[in-house]
């Protein structure tokens, strides 16, 4: 099972609630101390409400639960194993309704069906209760386990799910942001967002929560998503190879199973992912620019210094960032005036050279009784407060602090107003960190100081106002930044109502993508980080989010420069390409090793400003879609299964091949070219026929890249920033033996 709310008692909880499993399992039945039961029995009743048809679930053990239809392709299944129903609130689902659709009812008395419109049929088994879920084809989507139906701790409110696994061939994919192989079977993986600096691979879990997979298996596909907000689990088969498993420390055991329509595809179910939590709006044009950033940017002059040797090298770039070190003594909405004495004048001549100026911001307010920003808020009542209603004041960057309770629509609109300032001074977007929500541990500490340490968050009996539904930091810790994030999203809109809003966020939850972009947090400079970047990413992209980044070079350590060269071709055609490094370390800039690296630098960045009116298109089709920018070989290719288990190559849309070298000292590598397309490549014009593999020549001088034969790409010359981009020069070129190799020549 997942670790209980208890800090101290993480540990030996999980290894009791395990322990107890055993028990359950091996005796054949419930220890008699135990507080956890089954839901084993359920009387079923059949709803109807003018034209849509649900079943209600009544369980012997006093649960409640409906399964209905949300689209003919799409089953929700809600059970509160303790009693009625919560209210329909979610932080992840769009407002765009979740009842019941028009369904039909057939079975029998044992085992009722609902069946919706396109044929997608639910069964209910009474007794065990578990539930199967059929598509068309009279093919099972997905079933539980009878013999091991779902259960509950009566005392804890804590429940797991078994979901029988159909394959043991499926494979799983999404997750959100997880730091783990492009395939996530055979995973036990952790949702509790956490500030993991400097994460190893295999660290579970890291920022970020989104519990949706698509399962793929022989070509079918099938999504679930878990919308519960507390501290939860999936097992794809880590302590049960024939089983998937889900659960949560809390709250409902609500989900909903894509089923990927008549062709059971990957593409449906993101689709259909995305009509239920949203689509991201199209960033401004800017945003898909090159972005140089880095902890250190001060003072003003050295700010000038670096946008006169952008333009000097003539390297394409659009925004520049400032971390930390731009404020009053890490106060957010202040500039430190010694260091930055006008930034309005700043900001209008970066602005002159085409560049846009991105700022950090912490969710922690510096308690300070000389700060208006702080007595603003403690006025307006607009803090979180301990268990004890005192104000909670916790230690970041600018010492005791004060955070926003963003789960409080007032609180929401309060923080928003605040990016007036910045907007005014002409600052063009916003990067919210450390939301978390972070905290730091004591500097002297009389234990080990692990990446998921509970001190490193809100105590978990926290209160939040939950919009309307006041609950503890157990239910609201996961959402925290994502509603940071939709505060200053919603903020930019209303001060800014005709301008694309930029946020990039560190923590989120699903749904996320509606109000921001997402990089991968504080990675590191090492080759398997660079290689890690890609099934991160594809996942990601999965998972609903289509801006999206990781931090070039590695944020934390220092790259050789062969390493920061591939890393810069790896991330060229990525959907956000930000350079970034912490403090004390060298410089991210393209330039910094000198030749040959600045001119092969360079030419990725080239490569991704051609690129550009592809990248814009491929956004408008995610708004219309939702289909991801980036996306993993599978996606487009699901009856080629070589492709399941590729993690070092990805597409762009559906007609570029990029396959990066992610290794030191090669000049070679192979490249599989997925079934069901031919393949030229970039440079040549070699074709490469589907379902082959070849050893293609990969100096460091360029980025192994293939355009799929038929596409029409959309290719614009070289400019130094998007300023200069005009529709006019976007040619549209027809990927045959006949084009001009390289394409943008």
């Amino acid at each position: 099972m997942i670790q209980t709310k208890c800090k101290r008692r993480g540990a030996r909880r999980l290894m009791f609630t395990l322990g107890m499993w055993c028990l359950i399992f091996v005796a054949g039945g419930l220890n008699a101390q135990a507080a956890w039961r089954t839901l084993d029995k359920v009387r079923v009743t059949r709803l109807t409400l003018g034209d849509r048809q649900a079943f209600q679930l009544d369980f012997t053990n006093g649960g409640h639960g409906q399964v209905f239809f949300i689209t003919p392709d799409v089953v929700r299944v809600r059970i509160n194993p303790r009693g009625a129903l919560g209210d329909e609130k979610s932080y992840a689902v769009e407002d765009r309704g979740t009842a019941s659709q028009a369904a039909r009812f057939t079975g029998t008395d044992a085992a009722p069906e609902l069946v919706s419109s396109s044929g997608v049929r639910v069964r209910i088994n009474l007794s065990p209760y578990h539930i199967t879920i059929y598509d068309r084809e009279n093919r099972i989507v997905c079933e539980d386990d009878g013999a091991r139906p779902a259960m509950f701790d009566s005392s804890t409110g804590e429940f797991e799910a078994n979901l029988k696994r159909t394959s043991e061939t499926e494979t799983y994919y999404g997750f959100g942001e997880k730091a783990l192989p492009v395939s996530r079977h055979g995973q036990r993986m952790v949702n509790w967002n956490t500030d993991t600096y400097a994460y190893p691979a295999g660290l579970d879990p890291i920022y970020q929560t989104i519990p949706f997979y698509i399962a793929l298996d022989k070509g079918k596909a099938y999504g679930l998503f878990f919308d519960n907000t507390f501290r939860s689990f999936f097992d794809t088969g880590k302590t049960d190879e024939r089983r998937l498993s889900f659960g949560a420390a809390g709250g409902e055991l609500n989900y909903y199973v894509f089923t990927g329509g008549t062709a059971r595809s990957p593409k449906k179910v993101v689709s259909d992912y995305a009509d239920l939590t949203g689509r991201a709006p199209a960033p401004p044009v800017w945003a898909l620019g090159y972005q140089q950033s880095r902890w250190g940017y001060y003072p003003e002059a050295r700010v000038r210094k670096l946008a006169a040797d952008i333009r000097r090298y003539q390297v394409p770039c659009d925004v520049v960032y400032l971390d930390i070190d731009y404020m009053d003594g890490y106060r957010v909405f202040t500039w430190d005036k010694t260091r930055f004495p006008n930034p309005k004048n700043l900001m209008s001549d970066l602005r002159a050279q085409g560049l846009r100026t991105v700022i950090i911001i912490d969710p922690g307010i510096k308690v300070d009784p000389n700060y208006s920003i702080y007595t603003d808020g403690k006025q307006g009542n607009h803090y979180v407060k301990d268990a004890s209603g005192r104000e909670l004041n916790m230690n970041v960057w600018a010492g005791a602090s004060a955070f926003p309770d963003f789960t409080d629509p007032k609180a929401r609109a309060w923080f928003g107003s605040q990016f007036k300032v910045h907007l005014d001074e002409g600052v063009a977007g916003f990067w919210t960190d450390m939301n978390e929500p972070a905290t730091f541990l004591p500097d002297v500490l009389d234990e080990p100081r692990i990446f998921h340490h509970p001190g490193k968050t809100f105590p978990l009996d926290t209160p939040h106002a939950g919009d309307g539904r006041p609950d503890t930091h157990r239910r609201y810790h996961n959402v925290y930044g994502m509603q940071m994030a939709r505060a200053t999203y919603e903020g930019l809109k209303r001060l800014r109502p005709d301008e694309r809003p930029f946020v990039l966020t560190r923590a989120g939850y699903a749904g996320v993508q509606r109000y921001s972009a997402v990089w991968t947090g504080d990675n590191v400079a090492s080759w398997d980080h660079l290689a890690l970047t890609i099934p991160m990413l594809t996942n990601l992209s999965v998972s609903g989010v289509p801006l999206i980044g990781a931090d070039i070079g590695g944020f934390s350590g220092e790259p050789p420069p062969e390493l920061y060269t591939r890393w810069m071709q790896a991330a060229a055609l990525t959907p956000m390409m930000r350079s970034h490094v912490e403090t004390g370390k060298l410089d991210r800039e393209p330039w910094i090793h000198g030749e040959p690296f600045a001119s092969i630098n360079r030419k990725a960045i080239e490569l991704r400003y051609q690129m550009l009116p592809l990248l814009v298109s491929l956004f408008e089709e995610h708004t219309r879609t939702g289909a991801p920018v980036m996306r993993p070989l599978w996606f487009e290719y699901p009856q080629d299964s070589r492709t399941y288990l590729i993690e070092d190559e990805y597409l762009v849309g559906g007609d570029i091949l990029v396959a990066p070298v992610v290794r030191p000292n090669q000049v070679k590598r192979r490249v599989y070219f997925p079934k069901g397309a031919a393949w030229l490549d970039w440079w040549t014009g070699k074709r490469y026929e589907g379902g082959t593999e070849a050893e293609v020549d990969a100096p460091l001088t360029h980025l192994p890249l293939f355009a799929r034969v038929g596409a029409t790409l959309p290719i614009q010359p070289i400019v130094q920033h998007t300023g200069e981009m005009k529709d006019s020069d976007v040619r549209r070129v027809k990927v045959d033996e006949r084009a001009v190799f390289p394409l943008t020549r």
